[in-house]
């Protein structure tokens, strides 16, 4: 293995580059082949958060990963591009892997690491998650005390959702995107929309945030999280 290169998954944050660690920054200038994911062949917001650090020489190496609910796709693209990072590594050629947000918190590195950190030595970089980021702009804690938080991902059915949602104290919905009615209706059937709110590219240039109730019908707030508060603490 010590002949082999190092596979680094290197979290990136919510979008300001700022939030971007130490160790983060230090691997993008010493590490020559940098690999990242693009939703659908697009523009890779990885990249993009870090795009002023990467050095000229740099061998890029972007990875579409089709969007799509059914997962035989996505897989035959992780199994894809783990392959073409193994001959790197199998080179001696160390290889970093973009991240959004941090790398095993609903991060796309965990595909890749499944695949190959058996494998090869691999050193997983924490990042900013969009959650932590979310209640920093939001200036709301996440939960006090001894209050439970529940992360729950929008695509989950219906009946699922009301289920997570109706006692919990504290929740963060993500992956909102196309689900958002579905997620309101749920949020209005249980009487905590008027204790939601909504935050849009957390960090980035054009961050948005928005209580639930003024969110116009039929609006579709992409790489959005909500944020919902229903315990009795008042933090102070």
């Amino acid at each position: 293995m010590s002949a082999h290169g190092k596979l680094y998954g290197v979290g990136v944050g919510p979008g300001d580059i700022e939030l971007l660690t130490l160790k983060a920054a230090r691997l993008l200038s010493e590490v020559n082949i940098i690999a990242y994911p693009s939703a659908n062949g697009g523009e890779s917001l990885a990249r993009r958060i870090v795009a002023p650090l990467i050095p000229e020489n740099a061998r890029e190496m972007p990875i579409a990963i089709p969007m799509e609910e059914a997962r035989d796709a996505a897989r035959g693209a992780y199994d894809a591009a783990a392959g073409r990072i193994a001959e790197h590594l199998r080179q001696g050629s160390d290889v970093l892997f973009l991240c959004e947000g941090d790398p095993f918190f609903y991060g796309s590195f965990m595909f890749i690491y499944e695949r190959l950190g058996s494998g090869f030595e691999t050193v997983v970089v924490p990042g900013v998650t969009s959650l932590t980021a979310c209640a920093s702009v939001l200036g709301r804690p996440l939960a006090a005390r001894n209050e439970v938080l529940k992360i729950v991902p929008a695509p989950l059915p219906e009946s699922r959702l009301r289920d997570e949602l109706q006692n919990a104290e504290a929740a963060a919905i993500i992956k909102v995107g196309r689900h958002f009615d579905k997620v309101r209706k749920v949020l209005c059937d249980l009487d905590l929309a008027a204790r939601a709110c909504i935050v849009e590219r957390a960090t980035q240039g054009d961050q948005r945030i928005t209580p639930l109730n003024d969110m116009p019908q039929g609006a579709r707030p992409y790489f959005s999280t909500i944020l919902i508060y229903n315990g009795t603490e008042q933090w102070r």
